[in-house]
Protein backbone atom coordinates (compact mmCIF):
# COMPACT_ATOMS: atom_id res chain seq x y z
CA UNK A 1 0.00 0.00 0.00
CA UNK A 2 1.14 3.48 -0.71
CA UNK A 3 1.70 5.98 1.84
CA UNK A 4 -0.03 9.19 2.23
CA UNK A 5 2.72 11.49 2.55
CA UNK A 6 2.42 14.98 2.91
CA UNK A 7 5.29 18.56 3.29
CA UNK A 8 4.65 20.49 6.40
CA UNK A 9 6.34 24.19 6.59
CA UNK A 10 6.84 26.46 9.21
CA UNK A 11 6.37 30.13 8.54
CA UNK A 12 10.22 32.35 8.40
CA UNK A 13 9.45 35.24 6.51
CA UNK A 14 11.94 35.88 3.25
CA UNK A 15 13.82 32.86 5.35
CA UNK A 16 11.36 30.11 4.45
CA UNK A 17 10.37 31.92 1.33
CA UNK A 18 13.96 30.66 -0.11
CA UNK A 19 14.40 27.68 2.29
CA UNK A 20 11.34 26.07 0.79
CA UNK A 21 11.65 26.48 -2.96
CA UNK A 22 15.30 24.65 -2.27
CA UNK A 23 13.92 21.97 -0.31
CA UNK A 24 11.39 21.13 -3.10
CA UNK A 25 13.85 21.21 -5.49
CA UNK A 26 15.93 18.70 -3.38
CA UNK A 27 12.38 16.04 -3.28
CA UNK A 28 12.47 17.00 -7.21
CA UNK A 29 15.98 15.66 -7.67
CA UNK A 30 15.63 12.64 -5.42
CA UNK A 31 12.11 12.02 -7.45
CA UNK A 32 9.70 12.42 -4.23
CA UNK A 33 8.18 15.51 -5.49
CA UNK A 34 5.55 12.84 -7.28
CA UNK A 35 5.12 11.23 -3.97
CA UNK A 36 3.16 13.98 -2.00
CA UNK A 37 0.31 14.58 -1.83
CA UNK A 38 -0.28 17.70 0.54
CA UNK A 39 1.86 20.83 1.27
CA UNK A 40 0.82 23.00 4.16
CA UNK A 41 2.66 26.28 4.67
CA UNK A 42 1.90 29.73 7.35
CA UNK A 43 3.10 32.77 6.82
CA UNK A 44 6.36 32.83 4.48
CA UNK A 45 6.49 29.59 3.11
CA UNK A 46 2.85 30.36 1.96
CA UNK A 47 4.00 33.05 -0.13
CA UNK A 48 6.25 30.22 -1.86
CA UNK A 49 3.28 28.51 -2.64
CA UNK A 50 1.20 31.01 -3.71
CA UNK A 51 4.00 31.91 -6.21
CA UNK A 52 4.23 28.07 -7.29
CA UNK A 53 0.69 27.59 -7.86
CA UNK A 54 0.48 30.26 -10.50
CA UNK A 55 2.04 27.98 -13.04
CA UNK A 56 -0.70 24.63 -13.37
CA UNK A 57 2.37 22.03 -13.81
CA UNK A 58 5.18 23.61 -11.46
CA UNK A 59 6.11 20.49 -9.77
CA UNK A 60 6.97 18.70 -13.18
CA UNK A 61 8.84 21.82 -14.49
CA UNK A 62 12.81 22.52 -13.60
CA UNK A 63 11.93 24.89 -10.44
CA UNK A 64 15.18 26.19 -11.22
CA UNK A 65 13.72 29.04 -13.04
CA UNK A 66 11.47 30.26 -9.71
CA UNK A 67 13.96 29.84 -7.80
CA UNK A 68 16.29 32.42 -10.33
CA UNK A 69 12.80 34.56 -10.12
CA UNK A 70 12.63 34.84 -6.86
CA UNK A 71 16.06 35.36 -6.38
CA UNK A 72 15.90 38.26 -8.52
CA UNK A 73 13.30 39.72 -5.84
CA UNK A 74 15.17 38.73 -3.22
CA UNK A 75 18.01 40.98 -4.37
CA UNK A 76 17.08 43.52 -5.97
CA UNK A 77 16.56 47.30 -4.33
CA UNK A 78 13.61 47.62 -2.19
CA UNK A 79 13.64 51.53 -2.08
CA UNK A 80 10.98 52.18 -4.92
CA UNK A 81 8.12 50.20 -2.70
CA UNK A 82 8.53 53.30 -0.60
CA UNK A 83 8.21 55.45 -3.56
CA UNK A 84 5.75 58.68 -4.17
CA UNK A 85 4.38 56.88 -6.40
CA UNK A 86 4.04 53.19 -4.84
CA UNK A 87 2.46 55.19 -1.94
CA UNK A 88 -0.35 56.39 -4.39
CA UNK A 89 -0.77 53.25 -5.98
CA UNK A 90 -1.28 51.75 -2.06
CA UNK A 91 -3.57 54.06 -1.32
CA UNK A 92 -5.31 53.48 -4.90
CA UNK A 93 -5.77 50.15 -3.73
CA UNK A 94 -7.13 49.98 -0.82
CA UNK A 95 -9.28 52.62 -1.86
CA UNK A 96 -10.74 50.53 -4.42
CA UNK A 97 -10.61 47.57 -1.77
CA UNK A 98 -12.92 49.46 0.51
CA UNK A 99 -15.42 50.50 -2.04
CA UNK A 100 -15.35 46.71 -2.67
CA UNK A 101 -17.17 46.48 0.85
CA UNK A 102 -13.83 44.79 2.64
CA UNK A 103 -12.84 46.06 5.78
CA UNK A 104 -9.19 47.74 5.50
CA UNK A 105 -6.42 47.20 8.20
CA UNK A 106 -2.61 47.44 8.28
CA UNK A 107 -2.17 43.75 7.01
CA UNK A 108 -3.72 45.02 3.00
CA UNK A 109 -0.95 47.36 3.14
CA UNK A 110 1.52 45.10 4.06
CA UNK A 111 0.20 42.72 1.32
CA UNK A 112 0.24 45.42 -1.32
CA UNK A 113 4.89 46.03 0.46
CA UNK A 114 5.03 42.49 -0.45
CA UNK A 115 3.70 41.96 -3.82
CA UNK A 116 5.58 45.35 -5.09
CA UNK A 117 8.70 43.83 -2.95
CA UNK A 118 8.20 40.05 -4.50
CA UNK A 119 6.73 40.69 -7.77
CA UNK A 120 7.01 42.67 -11.22
CA UNK A 121 3.74 44.46 -10.83
CA UNK A 122 0.28 44.24 -10.27
CA UNK A 123 -0.40 40.42 -9.38
CA UNK A 124 -4.38 39.36 -10.01
CA UNK A 125 -3.47 36.00 -9.52
CA UNK A 126 -6.62 34.26 -6.59
CA UNK A 127 -6.47 31.37 -4.15
CA UNK A 128 -8.98 29.79 -6.58
CA UNK A 129 -7.21 30.20 -9.76
CA UNK A 130 -4.95 27.81 -8.23
CA UNK A 131 -7.45 25.12 -9.07
CA UNK A 132 -5.95 24.57 -12.29
CA UNK A 133 -2.65 23.74 -10.58
CA UNK A 134 -4.60 21.12 -9.40
CA UNK A 135 -7.47 19.82 -12.26
CA UNK A 136 -5.62 16.67 -13.08
CA UNK A 137 -4.27 15.83 -9.67
CA UNK A 138 -0.74 17.22 -11.05
CA UNK A 139 0.37 18.78 -7.94
CA UNK A 140 -0.30 18.33 -4.33
CA UNK A 141 -2.74 20.15 -2.53
CA UNK A 142 -1.76 23.50 -1.15
CA UNK A 143 -2.87 24.00 2.07
CA UNK A 144 -2.82 27.44 3.89
CA UNK A 145 -3.44 27.81 8.05
CA UNK A 146 -4.31 30.59 9.74
CA UNK A 147 -5.67 31.38 13.10
CA UNK A 148 -9.15 33.05 13.92
CA UNK A 149 -8.59 35.21 17.08
CA UNK A 150 -10.62 37.59 19.32
CA UNK A 151 -9.47 41.01 19.96
CA UNK A 152 -10.19 40.69 23.70
CA UNK A 153 -8.66 37.68 24.18
CA UNK A 154 -4.46 36.49 23.50
CA UNK A 155 -4.09 33.35 21.09
CA UNK A 156 -3.46 31.53 24.52
CA UNK A 157 -6.86 31.65 25.33
CA UNK A 158 -8.66 32.05 22.35
CA UNK A 159 -7.59 30.90 18.68
CA UNK A 160 -9.02 28.39 16.22
CA UNK A 161 -7.38 26.73 13.60
CA UNK A 162 -9.14 28.00 9.72
CA UNK A 163 -7.34 26.23 6.41
CA UNK A 164 -7.97 27.75 3.19
CA UNK A 165 -7.26 25.86 0.11
CA UNK A 166 -7.64 26.50 -3.57
CA UNK A 167 -11.11 25.06 -3.56
CA UNK A 168 -12.50 25.89 0.00
CA UNK A 169 -12.25 27.78 3.25
CA UNK A 170 -13.09 26.76 6.46
CA UNK A 171 -13.15 26.51 10.85
CA UNK A 172 -11.50 22.89 11.72
CA UNK A 173 -13.48 23.12 15.04
CA UNK A 174 -16.59 23.53 13.49
CA UNK A 175 -16.10 21.58 10.42
CA UNK A 176 -18.13 24.39 8.22
CA UNK A 177 -16.62 25.13 4.65
CA UNK A 178 -17.50 27.64 2.36
CA UNK A 179 -15.91 27.93 -1.44
CA UNK A 180 -12.68 29.70 -1.67
CA UNK A 181 -14.20 32.15 -4.32
CA UNK A 182 -16.68 33.31 -1.54
CA UNK A 183 -14.59 33.93 1.21
CA UNK A 184 -14.92 37.68 2.16
CA UNK A 185 -18.65 37.61 1.17
CA UNK A 186 -21.63 38.50 3.94
CA UNK A 187 -23.69 35.42 5.12
CA UNK A 188 -26.11 34.85 7.29
CA UNK A 189 -27.04 31.66 8.45
CA UNK A 190 -25.38 29.87 5.51
CA UNK A 191 -26.88 32.06 2.68
CA UNK A 192 -24.45 34.05 0.74
CA UNK A 193 -26.49 37.26 1.55
CA UNK A 194 -23.87 39.80 -0.50
CA UNK A 195 -21.20 38.48 -3.00
CA UNK A 196 -17.58 40.25 -2.79
CA UNK A 197 -15.17 40.03 -5.11
CA UNK A 198 -12.43 37.38 -4.37
CA UNK A 199 -9.54 39.01 -3.15
CA UNK A 200 -5.82 39.32 -4.50
CA UNK A 201 -3.36 36.82 -3.36
CA UNK A 202 -1.08 39.19 -2.60
CA UNK A 203 -4.03 40.32 0.58
CA UNK A 204 -4.03 36.61 1.27
CA UNK A 205 -0.20 37.11 1.53
CA UNK A 206 -0.67 39.89 3.79
CA UNK A 207 -2.85 37.73 6.15
CA UNK A 208 -0.42 35.57 7.21
CA UNK A 209 2.33 37.53 8.47
CA UNK A 210 3.28 37.83 12.22
CA UNK A 211 4.89 41.25 12.88
CA UNK A 212 8.36 40.12 14.00
CA UNK A 213 8.95 39.90 10.29
CA UNK A 214 9.03 43.68 10.26
CA UNK A 215 11.56 44.72 12.12
CA UNK A 216 14.42 43.89 9.73
CA UNK A 217 13.00 47.35 7.99
CA UNK A 218 11.53 49.76 10.64
CA UNK A 219 14.19 51.77 10.13
CA UNK A 220 14.58 52.10 6.62
CA UNK A 221 11.09 52.40 6.15
CA UNK A 222 10.49 55.31 8.49
CA UNK A 223 13.58 56.50 7.06
CA UNK A 224 11.87 56.50 3.15
CA UNK A 225 8.94 57.96 4.48
CA UNK A 226 9.84 60.52 6.01
CA UNK A 227 12.06 61.61 2.66
CA UNK A 228 9.88 60.85 0.20
CA UNK A 229 6.05 62.75 2.01
CA UNK A 230 9.11 65.00 3.27
CA UNK A 231 6.95 64.97 7.24
CA UNK A 232 7.21 67.86 8.94
CA UNK A 233 9.22 66.95 12.39
CA UNK A 234 9.16 68.51 15.42
CA UNK A 235 12.32 68.94 17.00
CA UNK A 236 13.07 68.46 20.82
CA UNK A 237 14.05 70.65 23.28
CA UNK A 238 18.08 70.15 23.60
CA UNK A 239 18.88 67.55 25.51
CA UNK A 240 20.04 67.90 29.20
CA UNK A 241 22.33 64.54 29.35
CA UNK A 242 24.95 63.78 27.27
CA UNK A 243 24.02 60.18 27.17
CA UNK A 244 20.96 60.46 25.57
CA UNK A 245 20.46 60.16 21.95
CA UNK A 246 18.32 63.05 19.95
CA UNK A 247 14.67 62.07 18.80
CA UNK A 248 12.13 62.74 16.29
CA UNK A 249 8.24 62.17 17.01
CA UNK A 250 6.42 61.41 14.01
CA UNK A 251 2.08 61.17 14.58
CA UNK A 252 0.49 60.49 11.46
CA UNK A 253 -3.30 60.87 11.89
CA UNK A 254 -5.01 59.66 8.94
CA UNK A 255 -5.14 57.68 5.91
CA UNK A 256 -2.20 55.45 4.39
CA UNK A 257 0.03 57.69 7.34
CA UNK A 258 -1.59 56.37 10.00
CA UNK A 259 -2.02 52.24 8.49
CA UNK A 260 2.24 52.87 8.24
CA UNK A 261 1.70 53.78 12.04
CA UNK A 262 -0.06 50.97 13.25
CA UNK A 263 2.21 48.33 11.00
CA UNK A 264 5.02 49.70 13.04
CA UNK A 265 3.54 49.83 16.37
CA UNK A 266 0.38 46.79 16.47
CA UNK A 267 2.29 43.19 17.92
CA UNK A 268 0.05 40.98 16.27
CA UNK A 269 -1.30 42.08 12.52
CA UNK A 270 -4.99 40.73 12.58
CA UNK A 271 -7.07 41.25 9.14
CA UNK A 272 -10.88 41.18 9.38
CA UNK A 273 -13.28 39.35 6.88
CA UNK A 274 -17.04 38.98 7.09
CA UNK A 275 -17.66 36.13 9.30
CA UNK A 276 -19.43 33.33 6.98
CA UNK A 277 -21.04 31.29 10.28
CA UNK A 278 -22.79 34.55 11.35
CA UNK A 279 -26.35 33.24 12.69
CA UNK A 280 -25.41 29.78 13.17
CA UNK A 281 -26.22 27.84 16.29
CA UNK A 282 -24.53 25.21 17.55
CA UNK A 283 -26.76 21.73 18.42
CA UNK A 284 -27.43 21.99 22.11
CA UNK A 285 -25.07 18.75 22.70
CA UNK A 286 -22.45 20.11 20.80
CA UNK A 287 -19.77 19.14 23.40
CA UNK A 288 -20.23 16.11 22.39
CA UNK A 289 -19.58 15.76 19.60
CA UNK A 290 -16.36 14.55 18.45
CA UNK A 291 -15.08 16.81 15.87
CA UNK A 292 -15.55 19.57 17.76
CA UNK A 293 -13.98 18.24 20.66
CA UNK A 294 -10.57 17.36 18.50
CA UNK A 295 -10.27 21.35 18.40
CA UNK A 296 -11.78 22.16 21.55
CA UNK A 297 -8.68 24.72 23.54
CA UNK A 298 -10.25 27.95 24.24
CA UNK A 299 -11.94 29.64 27.37
CA UNK A 300 -14.94 30.25 25.81
CA UNK A 301 -15.86 26.73 24.37
CA UNK A 302 -18.56 26.35 27.35
CA UNK A 303 -20.39 29.72 26.27
CA UNK A 304 -21.77 29.06 23.24
CA UNK A 305 -23.23 33.02 22.69
CA UNK A 306 -19.48 33.84 22.80
CA UNK A 307 -18.02 31.82 20.30
CA UNK A 308 -17.08 32.47 16.42
CA UNK A 309 -20.96 31.92 15.55
CA UNK A 310 -22.14 35.39 17.02
CA UNK A 311 -19.41 37.64 15.51
CA UNK A 312 -19.77 40.13 12.99
CA UNK A 313 -16.11 39.77 11.52
CA UNK A 314 -13.29 36.63 11.22
CA UNK A 315 -10.02 38.89 12.92
CA UNK A 316 -6.77 36.36 11.21
CA UNK A 317 -3.85 36.11 12.56
CA UNK A 318 -0.76 34.50 12.08
CA UNK A 319 -0.23 31.06 13.13
CA UNK A 320 3.28 32.18 14.44
CA UNK A 321 1.99 34.28 17.22
CA UNK A 322 0.78 31.04 19.00
CA UNK A 323 3.08 27.58 17.46
CA UNK A 324 4.90 28.19 13.97
CA UNK A 325 3.02 25.27 12.32
CA UNK A 326 0.82 24.43 9.80
CA UNK A 327 0.03 20.44 11.04
CA UNK A 328 -3.83 20.72 12.10
CA UNK A 329 -4.83 19.97 8.33
CA UNK A 330 -2.98 17.30 8.56
CA UNK A 331 -4.24 15.64 11.59
CA UNK A 332 -8.15 15.40 9.99
CA UNK A 333 -8.52 11.98 9.91
CA UNK A 334 -10.33 12.06 6.93
CA UNK A 335 -7.04 13.04 5.05
CA UNK A 336 -5.25 9.67 6.13
CA UNK A 337 -1.84 11.06 6.41
CA UNK A 338 0.73 8.24 7.17
CA UNK A 339 3.99 10.41 6.80
CA UNK A 340 4.63 13.71 7.42
CA UNK A 341 7.86 15.92 5.95
CA UNK A 342 8.33 18.49 9.15
CA UNK A 343 10.65 21.53 7.27
CA UNK A 344 11.19 24.10 10.00
CA UNK A 345 12.19 27.90 8.95
CA UNK A 346 11.50 29.05 12.64
CA UNK A 347 14.55 31.31 14.09
CA UNK A 348 15.45 30.21 17.23
CA UNK A 349 15.26 26.46 18.66
CA UNK A 350 15.11 24.50 15.57
CA UNK A 351 13.21 22.01 17.29
CA UNK A 352 10.66 24.20 19.29
CA UNK A 353 8.21 23.93 17.19
CA UNK A 354 7.81 20.58 16.55
CA UNK A 355 8.09 20.36 20.20
CA UNK A 356 5.12 22.31 21.24
CA UNK A 357 3.39 20.51 18.21
CA UNK A 358 4.02 17.18 19.86
CA UNK A 359 2.66 18.62 23.12
CA UNK A 360 -0.57 20.48 22.01
CA UNK A 361 -1.55 17.31 19.80
CA UNK A 362 -1.39 15.12 22.72
CA UNK A 363 -3.21 17.37 24.93
CA UNK A 364 -5.64 17.06 22.28
CA UNK A 365 -6.37 13.37 22.23
CA UNK A 366 -4.72 13.99 18.87
CA UNK A 367 -2.50 10.63 17.81
CA UNK A 368 1.28 12.39 17.59
CA UNK A 369 4.73 11.06 17.98
CA UNK A 370 6.66 12.29 21.36
CA UNK A 371 9.54 14.14 20.61
CA UNK A 372 11.85 13.87 23.34
CA UNK A 373 15.89 14.89 22.80
CA UNK A 374 18.59 15.73 25.12
CA UNK A 375 19.58 19.18 25.46
CA UNK A 376 23.09 18.01 23.84
CA UNK A 377 21.32 16.71 21.15
CA UNK A 378 19.52 19.79 20.53
CA UNK A 379 22.84 21.41 20.34
CA UNK A 380 24.74 19.19 18.08
CA UNK A 381 21.63 18.50 15.67
CA UNK A 382 21.92 16.16 12.83
CA UNK A 383 20.24 17.09 9.02
CA UNK A 384 17.43 14.49 9.65
CA UNK A 385 15.52 12.80 12.57
CA UNK A 386 12.64 10.67 12.27
CA UNK A 387 10.27 10.64 14.74
CA UNK A 388 7.51 7.37 15.22
CA UNK A 389 4.80 6.42 17.96
CA UNK A 390 4.45 2.77 18.18
CA UNK A 391 1.89 3.08 20.35
CA UNK A 392 -0.51 5.03 18.04
CA UNK A 393 0.72 3.98 15.14
CA UNK A 394 -2.12 5.42 13.19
Amino acid sequence: QVPVVAVMTTGGGTRALTSLLGNLLGLQKLGLLDVISFITGSSGSTWTLSHLYQSADWSHEDLSRPISEVRRHMTKCKLSCFSLESLQYYAKELKLRKQEGYQISSVDFWGLLLEKALDDGKNNHKLSDEQEALSQGQNPLPIYMILNMKEDYSLSEFKEWVEFTPYEVGFLKYGAFIRAEDFGSEFFMGRLMKKLPESRICFMKGDVVYCKNLNCINMLFIFNIMQTLHITTKEPSPSDRRHELETYLVTPDCGIMGIIRRILTERVMVSKFYNFLKGFQLHNEYLQNKNFCRWKDTVLEHFPNQLTETAEFMCLADTAGYIDISYPPLMRPERKVDVVLHLNYSSGSQTLPLEEASKYFRKQGIPFPKIQMSEEDKKNLKECYIFEDTETPE
